[in-house]
């Protein structure tokens, strides 16, 4: 029986990846901050029948130990790691870049960014050791070059990260590591993550231009989470790209958006329960 960790899944996108994964009878680590959070999600994910298990480990992905910790703490329970998931993730505040404040700026990177690197790297080091396993982080805005008024932090650091997992998919090839590397590119998801800023510590207020938009090529995350895990599940290729809304997919949406109205902001409470 396989096992995956994935971080920052105590809800959202990681957490609706959890079920999907124990559908499938994937022993499930999830991880996030906060502890109660954590064990709420845990006796969901308890609720589906499976075979598989469920644990939780609180992580901070800004810190390299407590990173370590969670290999560890996987590998205490599982013995072995398949899949690891960089999915934590913080959305930036609606502001130009000058104006954000140099912790905003470095919570951003740290989270988004080197959190996903040090989770990488540490992952490969350990899955490097049994030569097989499968590292996937998450694309986002940017990752396309895409730019936007209060999104150019967060899109730098989705830029990079698109960069990096293709330079460690490379170096996983070239060193013959047996480890495939992949990146989950999910598009536009309904959920609080784009109301939000720094980890709930601040509000978004989006402008109606950007919810016409969201309301195109959203989706919520337990239909993206279903194509990603399933994509994950059969992928056997380094350096794959699993694409939820493709150019083709977004496309077809602009132009069908006159005949398929979808408002996912007429009742705020859908969107921030999922």
């Amino acid at each position: 029986m396989k096992t995956v960790v994935i971080t920052g899944s105590a809800r959202g996108l990681g957490f609706e990846m959890a079920k999907v994964f124990r559908r499938n009878n994937v022993n499930v680590v999830i991880s996030d901050l906060n502890e109660e959070k954590l064990a709420n999600a845990k006796k969901e994910l308890e609720e589906i029948e499976s075979e598989a298990q469920v644990k939780y480990c609180v992580c901070n992905v800004t810190s390299s130990e407590n990173i370590q910790n969670l290999i560890d703490f996987a590998k205490k329970e599982f013995e072995v790691i398949d899949i690891w998931i960089n999915n934590a993730g913080v959305n930036q505040p609606e502001k130009p870049i000058w104006e954000l404040e140099e912790s905003e700026i470095d919570l951003v990177l740290d989270v988004d960014l080197k959190g996903a690197i040090i989770g990488s790297k540490l992952a490969m080091e350990e899955m490097s050791k049994n030569k097989k396993g499968a590292i996937y982080n998450i694309e986002g805005y940017g990752s396309n070059d895409a730019m936007m008024l209060g999104l150019s932090m967060y899109g730098t650091s989705k830029r990079a990260i698109t960069y990096f997992t293709q330079a460690l998919a490379k170096e996983s090839e070239e060193r013959q590591t047996g480890v495939i590397v992949g990146r989950l590119s999910p598009g536009i998801m309904i959920t609080d993550f784009i109301v939000t800023a720094l980890g709930d510590k601040d509000k978004i207020q989006l402008s109606d231009k950007t919810k016409k938009v969201y309301n195109i090529l959203g989706d919520y995350p337990d239909v993206v989470a279903k194509f990603l895990v399933e994509g994950m599940l059969k992928n056997e290729k380094n350096n794959a790209k699993i694409e939820w809304l493709t150019n083709r997919k977004a496309a077809w949406r602009f132009m069908t958006a006159g005949f398929n109205k979808r408002d996912f902001f007429g009742d705020g409470t859908k969107l921030l329960n999922k």
